[in-house]
């Protein structure tokens, strides 16, 4: 029998129920508009209710009747303000921000804004695979610097390979790095010194740093990320980092983000692009759920981290002790697993095939790692924000259609 995970909140009757599934089919929803007996890990989404003091701020927005045209207050700015200053230790100053309805739409704005067409943007690969849509869709060239991936006590292990970042820089064409911190889908958390050494780089060679900092709260406990941006001057000065509470709060629907830009101008131009692009300004319900997020929502960030690590830990031993020739590579942030299915691929095969394979024999879908480009065709990406007992079929199903697909003839 599952245990069940409770994380309690003074009492009780106040808990956060983290265990209990809810049924979202018919509900609109991306993930679960699939058919019947599936089961989706894939799309980066939540199977939890979002924190009560979001639930509570949208029902009392929501009660007014009125659904009228919102602004941006000090309160919101206030919010995002004490949330970084306090629980990730940069002093972020509430002037330095500016609201955008999500951090795609500020990323492609930014890429418009920032960079000129046929310029080429650094992608650290392999990565999400949106950062490609928001180059080539405005006419810029992606420009790909893979990820070093290589064995640390027995272990995969990322990591920046800074001879080839600094050729992607130095090229008279590059204008701009997509930066993403912690980084999607290998769940790495930069140090400090790898920060301040991307960022001298991009300094020396007159390049903006845009870093999407969405999946920064879903940390392992214990853990902490570092903002690009908070590193020293030089990295502050060069740098839009987006960030937002939806990732974290599983609100992604509720269309609420902010860039922060410490330098003026660089502020100045986001905050021309965002308006001119029609994505600066909130709709009714974004700046509630922002405020009562980073107002109210951190014991109940602690409890939701704290679920999906144990989910991420019982799915490691799970796939290290019964699936042999798959492997889950350590991470101490999001909720992504990335795990290496090299092992059992034949020459010509890759991820895109497997999964295909398993959703059809399983009704397991996961994210093929092939559309996050680097390294990526011998990956999948699976989804840990969920109920126990959804993560527990969700490894049954791939152990299952592992055995199958081993077993063709």
């Amino acid at each position: 029998m599952t245990e069940k995970t409770v994380i309690q909140k003074g009492s009780p009757e106040a808990a956060f129920d983290f265990d209990t599934p809810v049924d979202r089919r018919g509900t609109g929803s991306i993930k679960w508009d699939i058919r019947d007996g599936e089961l989706p890990m894939w799309v980066a989404d939540m199977d939890f209710r979002t924190a009560p003091a979001i639930r509570e701020a949208v029902e009392r927005a929501a009660a007014h009747g009125i659904y009228g045209y919102t602004d941006i207050d000090d309160v919101w700015r206030e919010a995002y303000s004490h949330w970084w200053t306090t629980r990730h230790g940069w002093k972020l100053s509430p002037d330095w921000l500016v609201f955008t309805t999500g951090v795609i739409p500020a990323i492609s704005t930014a890429v418009r804004k920032l960079t000129s067409p046929a310029e080429k943007i650094v992608v650290l690969t392999p990565v999400y695979n949106i950062f490609f849509n928001c180059i080539l869709n405005n006419g810029r060239v992606p420009y790909e610097v893979p990820l070093s991936c290589s064995r640390r006590e027995g272990k995969l292990f990322y990591s920046i390979d800074f001879d080839a970042l600094e050729e992607a820089l130095a090229d008279p064409q590059t204008s701009m790095l997509l930066f993403c911190n912690p980084h999607n889908p290998v769940g790495k958390i930069w140090d400090r010194e790898t920060l301040a050494m991307v960022g001298a780089l991009c300094e020396k060679h007159g390049v903006t740093v845009l870093s999407d900092e969405i999946h920064c709260d879903i940390a392992r406990p214990g853990k902490a990320y570092v903002p690009f941006a908070s590193v020293n001057e030089v990295n502050a000065k060069i740098t839009v980092t987006c960030v937002a509470p939806t990732k974290a709060f599983n609100c992604a629907g509720t269309h609420t983000a902010a860039v922060v830009c410490e330098d003026p101008f660089l502020r100045h131009k986001m905050w021309r692009g965002l308006n001119t692009d029609e994505v600066g300004e909130p709709g009714t319900f974004a700046v509630p759920v922002a405020v009562a997020a980073f107002n109210e929502g951190g014991e109940w960030l602690d409890g939701m981290n704290e679920v999906v690590f144990a989910n991420r830990a019982f799915a490691e031993d799970f796939i290290a002790e019964h699936i042999p020739g798959l492997e889950a590579v350590p991470a101490d942030a999001t909720y992504l697993l990335w795990i290496s299915i090299d092992a059992i691929l034949a020459d010509g095969e890759d991820s895109a095939a497997f999964c295909t394979f398993l959703r059809d024999k399983t009704g397991l879908w996961l994210s093929p790692g092939t559309q996050y480009r680097g390294n990526g065709a011998r990956f999948v990406r699976l989804n840990a924000a969920c109920p126990r007992s959804l993560m527990e079929d969700g490894m049954d199903r791939l152990r299952r259609g592992t055995e199958l697909w081993k077993a063709r003839t």
